[in-house]
């Protein structure tokens, strides 16, 4: 266990410290006296889960500590805060308006599992799975966390449906790309070799 893969770990024990403040945070807000403190900690956990990423990162690169359970446990450390903070910011009032609607994460979570889903068929066929960071993937990743932090930092007077309806945009735009890049992939692997 390398000290990049234990920062990992460590992000991954983050993830229930955030949903525990943020729930309560709904909780202050739902009894009518918001405790504005708690959300600054849901809102400084999160930060420090979500900035360990980049740091992880950078230590496995530049000290040359990259390790097979590290890029196991890397995605799935980012996939649970952030589905974390979906699940928990659709279920939870953290004021008028300041909560992201349903249809919204079901549409994330519905995204993931059918790149997922294709992962594993394309493993299935034995068919090695290239997978290529594509610009609206990238794009969805950073619009998915600027929109978590419109609802937790509640800076802009503004309805988070807005932020909301652009990055759902791109998650559906991201979703179709890796499916098409999916299907191309299963083509070639059902192609003869000559």
């Amino acid at each position: 266990m390398t000290f990049a893969t234990q920062i990992t770990v460590a992000r991954i024990l983050l993830v229930p410290v955030f949903a525990i403040f943020a729930i309560n945070y709904g909780k202050s807000v739902a009894l009518g006296t918001p405790d504005e403190s708690i959300r600054w900690w849901a809102v400084g956990v999160f930060v420090v889960a979500a900035a360990s990423d980049g740091i992880d990162g950078w230590i496995a690169r530049r000290f040359n500590q990259r390790s097979r359970l590290g890029g196991v446990l890397d995605p799935i450390a980012d996939k649970a805060l952030v589905l974390t903070a979906l699940i928990t910011l659709s279920i939870v009032e953290w004021g008028a308006n300041w909560s992201l609607p349903i249809w919204f994460t079901v549409l994330v979570i519905a995204r993931d599992l059918v790149i997922l889903g294709g992962i594993a068929v394309l493993h299935f066929l034995n068919q090695h799975v290239h997978i290529a960071p594509h610009w609206t993937g990238k794009t969805c990743t950073f619009l998915l966390m600027s929109t978590l932090a419109w609802v937790m930092l509640k800076v802009i007077p503004i309805s988070p449906l807005y932020p909301v309806i652009v990055t759902a945009a791109f998650v559906v735009a991201s979703g179709c790309f890796y499916l098409r890049d999916g299907l191309h992939q299963l083509h070639e692997h059902a192609q003869p070799e000559s």
